[in-house]
């Protein structure tokens, strides 16, 4: 295995049903022995004043904790978009100088989800917005030292629509989160997704999915990591030849139902005109290689309303999921800087 160091940590979004904020979160991770972890949002903070933000940044120097930073949706034109947000140029400013005050060097967003491949606007108008809005911030971005890291988030892209905006809006100030459970709901490999997008990766969202053959095409959901279908000794071995700088941030999702992927049905490909045949050749013979999950897990989506026992239970299992999910990352992958120590 080879010895290049990637340091682990963790996306708060993990362990949302804690509804801890950034200390307690920086306690966590080095009560754990991690390197890193992603704030991923700007709920992740009691405040955003300027002291508190300090304190933040103090904390997670004393803790030994590098912070990545992060926020949501950015797109005014995306189904995600949330007009209380305000000005767009004025919303993604704060999340950049939020991330600067505790110290991180990137930022986290996204562009929308898969509502947006058959919303209201054409999703090229979406992409044209985003990368307006990045050109918009360039400057203040590159004085500030924070990169912009777009996420291939929920269906949105695939990783060439991506990479379309990075290379549109400045790699000097903008890069990639990528995420290895969203290419799922793309129909593309996780694997195709890092080689596309590795030159720009600066941090990551990082959790295994199962993905199976189905009479209307695949079916996927997403697992701990070495529950799932992916080759993750493939995957770090290329990880770490491709982007050894960037972060592995652990993004586990579990309590999700598999979602069907209909590609053996017409319609589904008017949300993929410009779909890539060998990339997506590559998609199916993951799907032909794979299993559904056969284990136990307490879902949470499909409720309307969730059942005190089953908030308790699903709280359990999102932490249970992330912590032998980091084990995993250790043990059987290598990763992991501080934990040797």
């Amino acid at each position: 295995m080879s010895t290049v160091p990637i340091r682990l940590g963790f996306d708060s979004y993990t362990i949302r049903a804690f509804h801890w904020k950034a200390i307690q979160l920086l306690d966590y991770a080095a009560g754990l022995k991690l390197d890193t972890i992603q704030l991923s949002g700007l709920e992740d903070y009691e405040s955003f004043q300027p002291d508190y933000l300090a304190r933040v940044k103090d904390h997670a120097a004393k803790v030994g904790i590098a912070i990545d930073g992060g926020m949501g949706c950015i797109c005014p034109l995306s189904a995600s978009w949330n007009p209380k947000d305000g000005d767009p140029k004025g919303n993604i400013l704060r999340g950049l100088r939020i991330a600067k005050a505790v110290g991180a060097s990137s930022m986290r967003c996204y562009m929308g989800s898969a509502k947006d491949r058959r919303g209201q606007y054409p999703l090229e108008a979406l992409i044209e917005s985003t990368a307006a809005l990045f050109r918009s911030v360039r400057s203040e971005a590159l004085d500030l030292g924070v990169r912009i890291a777009l996420e291939n988030h929920a269906g949105d892209m695939q990783a060439h629509e991506v990479r379309t905006i990075i290379e549109e809006s400045g790699q000097d100030a903008v890069g990639a989160c990528l995420d290895t459970g969203n290419p799922m709901w793309v129909v593309e490999d996780p694997l195709v997704t890092l080689e596309v997008l590795a030159p720009y990766v600066v941090t990551s969202h990082v959790r295994d999915s199962v993905v199976y053959e189905h009479p209307r095409g695949a079916a996927a959901q997403w697992t701990a990591l070495g529950d799932g279908c992916i080759d993750f000794h493939k995957f770090m071995n290329r990880y770490r030849e491709l982007c050894p700088k960037a972060a592995m941030q652990l993004e586990i999702i579990t309590g999700r139902p598999p979602q069907v992927l209909p590609y053996l049905e017409p319609d589904f490909w008017k949300a993929f005109p410009k779909a890539n045949a060998s990339e997506f050749a590559r998609f199916v013979a993951l799907a032909r290689s794979g299993h559904p999950f056969t284990g136990f897990m307490v879902i949470e989506d499909g409720t309307t309303e969730t059942p005190p026992e089953f908030t308790a239970a699903l709280r359990e299992q999102q932490r249970l999921d992330l912590e032998r999910s980091l084990e995993y990352a250790k043990k059987s992958l290598g990763v992991g800087v501080r934990w040797r120590g």
